[in-house]
């Protein structure tokens, strides 16, 4: 019987204290200052992108990556409707019609084909998730993109440090949106960031997050401020990329800690009948922001949830339903392809729970759990 183990710990130590404390008691700077510069300069060093540009979720991330693009109104915009929901609200908070195309089975990434099928003259992008920490067939998008003339915005939220045919998720595109909220590979409990190498589209993302202003730092400038068009405030504060500058510094080991959790459960896994851990075309380049599995069934997945509850094992079903059959969404008229994969897969997946440091003990627990669900 377990003592209970999460779906998730935040990877802290003394190198995140000192860095909040050191931005805390600078007495100055709190809401832009010397650490989001350097977890920006960070940031573009990692990636080896032009720009990397802090925002305060990786929510207000893909919005600003969208308004850069120019999206808005009359805009059509393919995502996937099996994804958090906030890359289809951020289509909509822009004005434009999210289009919903269907996942392939093998990564739960968007279906090039099924994307092809949802293009039309109003389309004006294209949003790939790299869904759980595994790369999306994002050169095949690429393609299709490039084909129609059409902005490919990566949502990487959830793999970051994840790579595809040796490149890192997030460069491929014109413009990637991350998130360091608290589940996630580097976390900052919110936050998130935009990379590009495009210029323009990183000098209208730094105005728009920043009230649409174009002048000097305000709080260092003697006037108002030069204002070019109307922007918003989401700014990453200093306490946060504080904290994002020192989980940088460990990321790596981070990846490499959910491998390794990864890969014991999947050998634990590897000879039950009726369920198939998530994967990626090359397994080197899952970074696991997730470990969910599939069920042959929907009830297996019931009886497990029910087996885990009892011993005090989280999971989570990530995600169900799929947006497009969300009170939001259910009535959208401008539904794209079938989306009969989205479907099966929201009915059978699952998350156990993951993080680095999660001992090899609650590891066999989750697995005991799970092999006990199944054989009810």
């Amino acid at each position: 019987m377990s003592d209970g183990i999460p779906l998730f710990e935040i990877p802290w130590d003394e190198s995140d204290v000192a860095n909040v404390v050191s931005s805390v008691s600078r007495g100055s700077y709190w809401a832009k200052g010397p650490y989001v510069d350097s977890f920006e300069e960070g940031l573009e060093s990692y990636f080896e992108v032009d720009h990397a540009l802090t925002v305060n979720s990786g929510t207000t991330a893909l919005e600003c990556a969208l308004r850069a693009c120019g999206i808005g109104e009359g805009d059509e915009v393919i995502v996937p409707s099996f994804t958090f929901i906030a890359t289809a609200n951020t289509v909509r908070m822009v004005g434009a019609t999210p289009i919903f195309a269907d996942i392939e089975p093998d990564t739960y990434g968007l279906d090039p084909n099924s994307v092809r099928n949802a293009i039309t003259e109003d389309t004006a992008a294209i949003v790939p998730v790299h869904v759980y920490g595994a790369p999306c067939r994002i050169h095949e998008l690429a393609a299709v993109a490039d084909e129609h003339d059409l902005y490919l915005i990566e949502d990487a939220a959830e793999a970051f440090g994840a790579t595809a045919d040796g490149e890192l998720v997030g460069t491929i595109g014109d413009v990637a949106a991350l998130s360091f909220c608290q589940n996630k590979i580097l976390p900052t409990g919110e936050g998130g960031a935009v990379i590009t190498d495009n210029d323009e589209l990183a000098r209208s993302i730094a105005a728009y997050r920043s009230h649409g202003r174009t002048s000097s730092n305000y709080f260092d400038s003697v006037d108002s401020g030069q204002y070019e068009r109307v922007g918003s405030n989401y700014r990453m504060p200093d306490i946060v990329a504080a904290l994002g500058c020192s989980q940088l510094e460990k990321v790596d080991d981070l990846i490499d800690g959910r491998r390794k959790v990864a890969e014991t459960y999947r050998r634990l896994l590897r000879d039950v009948s009726g369920v198939e851990p998530h994967t990626a075309l090359d397994a080197d380049t899952h970074v696991y922001q997730l470990f969910t599995v599939e069920f042959d069934t929907e009830e297996q997945r019931r009886s497990v949830i029910s087996e885990l509850s009892e011993r005090d094992i989280s999971c989570k079903i990530y995600w169900m339903p799929g947006v497009h059959a969300t009170e939001a969404y259910n009535t959208e008229k401008h539904i794209g392809d079938s989306l009969d994969k989205t479907e099966k897969a929201s009915r059978r997946v699952l998350a156990l729970p993951m993080y680095a440091d999660l001992p090899q003990s609650s590891i066999h627990d989750v697995a005991n759990g799970l092999i006990a669900g199944l054989s009810e």
